[in-house]
């Protein structure tokens, strides 16, 4: 070969390298900004009606992509049971973009991961469309049915079922709902008008209430005033505590009471088990003076509280308690779990589950495994640990204190043949006769398998306590292994 055609050999060799790179760089690493970009509407209606990645549970899809008879669009996303799923799918929409889990794993459900690189490679080169990895999900259908199942109808509510020893959520539901298949229609204009119908329901399609609505825990909190008592070394149990029908607040013409005409009422002195189970409020706003701001917001930032990294791997609104130095007043409204203290239903399902696992939070979990088109698995989360929050001991003592209020206190509708530990709570709402009911707690209480809790917003109080109790029961029994 003479050298004017070795240089002419190079120069087809560098070009064709050079369309190699430039294809590559094209299909595979600018890839998702070519196809988000504003102007490629090409694109866009080209996604959205393209194959994607189920989401699945216990195997069977809750939202797939199916073959369209539609002119314009190959495929279209169909949800399943959406009044059990729409608030952890959320929508996949031409209208509307992505919300819920299809919004926050839409990497892997658009085949766009880097984990499945190479797969877009080979899709490149043979033609083939992506199809997308699928996700397998931590909730059990079996636990979830039973979950929505003690959400009343026609009622504000949230639900949420884990294993306190891994943090897998087994369940997660609430109430109002929608059908998520009404905002994934093709057509712009029907989403639209779907939207508006939704929307004048009264639901909000755009979150997850268990991970995002934040209300007055009410007496659920005293969970982390208890964990401080015993953490002071000053408390105990058994120990007696002395405590008023009426306690006065310095510096405020609003005293604590406790529930009128209630059995804590002219008691005078009893032991914190008792307190705890009857949920008498004067002891715990006294204790909460006593100890300190300091030492609340300790425990309950262990717990998570005030923390906004969490993610499940849907986005966790954070719960709080107030870090901003408080007056004495206000601290002893705060350990009633009133003044500007916030939970969601996941936070206080992560106090119950972490005083089950004998003081250790795990981070909550919502993602078994992710396969690719392959069925290779490319991910699977395993339990990881939140936080040590409390010592073995206190979580003993705790747990012995949470049986009570089911055996001989505020929970007694949820007694049953398997033990249960539990906290009620009362959220005022400031409208006259209406209540956030609270209930948290785990299963068996000697050996906790699972972790539930349930918020009944702006509901009577007689019907809310009772009602919480009695349901929490019936998951419970729906749910562990007999």
């Amino acid at each position: 070969m003479n050298e004017s055609i070795r240089y002419a050999w190079y120069g087809v060799v560098v070009a064709f390298l050079v369309l190699i790179g430039a294809a590559s760089y094209v299909q595979v690493i600018a890839a998702d900004d070519l196809r988000s970009h504003e102007a490629n509407s090409r694109e866009l209606y080209k996604q959205f009606g393209g194959p994607r990645g189920p989401i699945l549970v216990g195997g069977e899809p809750i939202a797939e992509s199916v073959p369209s008879d539609s002119s314009s669009f190959d495929y279209q996303r169909v949800y399943h049971d959406p009044e059990l799923y729409s608030g952890l799918t959320g929508f996949y929409s031409l209208a509307y973009g992505q919300t819920g889990l299809e919004q926050r794993l839409n990497g892997w459900l658009s085949g766009t991961a880097d984990d499945l690189f190479i797969e877009r490679i080979r899709q490149t080169l043979t033609g083939a469309e992506n199809p997308g990895a699928s996700v397998e999900l931590t909730i059990d259908p079996d636990a979830q049915q039973a979950a929505y199942d003690a959400l009343p109808e026609g009622m504000v509510a949230s639900v949420v079922v884990s294993e306190p020893d891994t943090g897998r959520i087994l369940a997660m539901a609430s109430r109002p709902n929608y059908d998520t298949n009404l905002l994934a229609v093709h057509s712009t204009s029907q989403a639209s008008e779907n939207m508006d119908q939704i929307v004048e329901s009264g639901v909000s399609p755009y979150e997850n209430r268990p991970t995002a609505d934040r209300t007055e825990p009410g007496s659920t909190f005293k969970l982390i005033d208890a964990i401080a008592m015993l953490e002071s070394g000053e408390y105990s149990p058994e120990g007696s505590i002395s405590f008023p029908d009426v306690l006065e607040l310095p510096q405020s013409g609003t005293p604590i009471r406790n529930f009128e005409g209630g059995i804590c009422d002219g008691r005078g002195s009893a032991d914190l088990t008792w307190i705890f189970a009857q949920s008498c409020n004067t002891p715990f706003g006294q204790a909460a003076m006593d100890l300190g701001q300091d030492a609340l917001l300790d425990v309950a930032e262990r717990f998570g509280f005030n923390d906004s990294s969490i993610t499940i791997p849907l986005s966790v609104a954070p719960s709080n308690f107030p870090e901003e130095e408080m007056t004495q007043a206000n601290l002893a409204q705060s350990s009633l779990g009133q003044f500007d203290v916030q939970a969601t239903a996941l936070q206080m399902n992560m106090v119950a589950a972490g005083i089950a696992n004998n003081g250790t939070v795990m981070l909550p979990q919502l993602v078994d495994t992710v396969r690719g088109p392959d069925l290779n698995v490319l991910e699977e989360p395993q339990p990881e640990v939140y936080s040590e929050a409390i010592t073995p001991e206190i979580a003993e003592q705790m747990t012995g204190m949470m049986k009570e209020v089911v055996q001989s206190g505020t929970a007694m509708p949820a007694r049953s043949s398997i033990p249960i530990a539990a906290k009620t709570g009362t959220g005022q709402t400031g409208t006259e006769g209406k209540v956030n009911s609270w209930i948290t707690g785990f299963a068996p209480a000697d050996d906790p398998q699972v972790a539930v809790t349930l918020v009944y917003r702006n509901t009577d109080y007689s019907v809310g306590s009772q009602l919480t109790a009695t349901n929490l029961k019936k998951i419970v029994e729906a749910v562990v292994e007999q």
